[in-house]
């Protein structure tokens, strides 16, 4: 078998890699769920006010300053015997449970809005929710991080871009996979239109609430745990075959003696630390904001139903497929990371013309080829981003180094969320027509996509690896000499 350049240690094949991919085609089933479905619900089917229900959301963003935390501890605390695979497995079985629960919470909260409307029962449903999507952010952030950091322990520079295009193309199948089961489980015909409508004698129509508990319940019981089963297959044996973490970090030794504080001093180092950040803050809301409005963009702009908007994930997901498999071996060993990302970023920008043109003119087609083409984009752009992120992390403190990024990335997706439902909201305060609302939102994102450009041409690699090194020697040297 190939051995790794660095250690004695076996190469991970192409297989291993499809296999690590589970995990990740995991998580994206879950978002599917959680930005897609629950979204839906809560803004076409149970009214509640897009910025609410945006913020609910994106709480299991908001906590993720704790992913630098689990990272580091993953650094210095092994866990069931390991450093990374104890966590993602206790992770997911944690958020997989929560999502049901978070469900059943939608569910009071819609109760209540009928009962009641807008008054401290609903408020306070509305801030549990909030707080179960919290508490789903730090048990994704406790898996996640670990996970990503696995990933550096395991490659060498010569295969790391391979191994990060298949595991995040396996994201985007996740995301696909998703849409079919979850399409598949919602496409009943007491599910759409006025089927899913009461309408009590004497009072306007509202949404059937138990009829929607009924059917979507048990979606959110099947596919949380096929995703606990995929974690599993994912990552069991692949840290004590593969990893190369002990041989690397010249900490190995003394990982008890390596504090959070140490691992941010060499975390600060470098400016291109928050350079970078800034880099990811940006490009992440900019590709993220219609998250929150995909799904009711289709409804309400479209007429779609529930299982006919989730299936919009599918065009999407496939060209980010594509996009992740063809940059990792073809685009980004050409033109390099940057540029490639760049690209990404340029063809973005023509998709959201094409995304808003599709719902001035009703044109679903054009709407499909705008999120396929999205997706191309969105894979080279992820490609590139996270082959530099995997670049700017040093090897002793890698978790601490995921975990900032994973910051970043999280910190971004959280505030797209509620800047895409809040836009929205502003849109159809100022404009009459819905179309143009939603069409705010993508606008805003192809702006967005400029500054992360500029971003971008800041960056700087070497600068930041002699950066990290100095500041690692420093560290090491004040432990000997304390």
């Amino acid at each position: 078998m190939a051995q790794s350049p660095d250690s004695s240690l076996p190469k991970i094949q192409l297989l291993t890699m499809f296999r690590l991919g589970l995990y990740q085609m995991g998580l994206g089933m879950m978002s599917l769920l959680t930005l897609g479905v629950l979204n839906r619900i809560l803004i076409d089917e149970l009214k509640v006010l897009p910025l609410l229900a945006a913020g609910a959301i994106a709480m299991h963003q908001f906590v993720s300053p704790a992913r630098i935390w689990f990272g580091q501890l993953s650094d210095s605390r092994p866990f069931l015997g390991q450093h990374r695979t104890g966590y993602v497995w206790c992770g997911a079985l944690l958020f997989t449970t929560i999502s049901f629960v978070a469900l059943q919470v939608i569910w009071q909260l819609g109760l209540a809005l009928q009962d009641q409307g807008w008054g401290p029962v609903s408020y306070g449903w509305t801030a549990l929710l909030a707080l179960m999507f919290g508490l789903y952010g730090l048990a994704l952030s406790a898996s996640s991080t670990p996970f990503a950091a696995l990933l550096v322990d395991i490659s060498d520079d010569d295969n790391r871009s391979q191994l990060v295009g298949v595991v995040w193309s396996m994201l985007m199948v996740g995301i696909v996979v998703g849409a079919i089961i979850s399409s598949g489980l919602l496409n009943q015909p007491d599910l759409c239109g006025s089927a899913i409508l009461k309408m009590p004698e004497g009072t306007a129509a509202a949404t059937d609430i138990s009829q929607l508990q009924a059917s979507i319940n048990p979606a959110f019981i099947a596919v949380p745990a096929l995703v606990l089963g995929l974690c599993l297959l994912a990552t069991v044996g692949v840290e004590s075959k593969y990893s190369r973490f002990k041989t690397r970090s010249a900490t190995a030794q003394r990982e008890e003696q390596l504090s959070l504080s140490d691992a941010f001093a060499v975390l600060t180092a470098s400016r291109q630390t928050g350079i970078f950040f800034s880099f990811l803050l940006v490009l992440t809301i900019s590709i993220f904001m219609q998250d929150a409005v995909l799904e009711p963009f289709g409804g309400e702009v479209f007429g779609l139903c529930i299982s006919e908007t989730t299936r919009l994930n599918i065009p999407f997901g496939l060209g980010t497929l594509f996009g992740i498999g063809g940059s990792g071996f073809l685009i980004l060993p050409r033109v390099g990371k940057k540029n490639g990302t760049k690209l990404g970023c340029f063809g973005a920008i023509a998709c959201f013309v094409a995304i808003i043109l599709s719902g001035l003119t009703q044109n679903l087609p054009l709407l499909n080829a705008g999120l396929f083409g999205f997706g191309l984009s969105s894979g080279l752009i992820t490609a590139g981003a996270t082959s530099l992120m995997l670049d700017l992390t040093a090897a002793e403190t890698a978790g601490t180094f995921i975990g900032a990024w994973g910051l970043a990335q999280a910190l971004s997706r959280g505030l797209a969320t509620v800047l895409g439902g809040g836009v929205l909201n502003l849109g159809k305060a100022l404009f009459d027509a819905p179309v143009l609302a939603y069409s705010s939102v993508f606008l805003l994102q192809g702006l967005g996509m400029i500054l992360a450009v500029y971003c971008l041409g800041r960056v700087n690699i070497q600068e930041f690896q002699e950066s990290a090194k100095a500041a690692i020697a420093t560290v090491l040297s004040n432990e000997i000499e304390g």
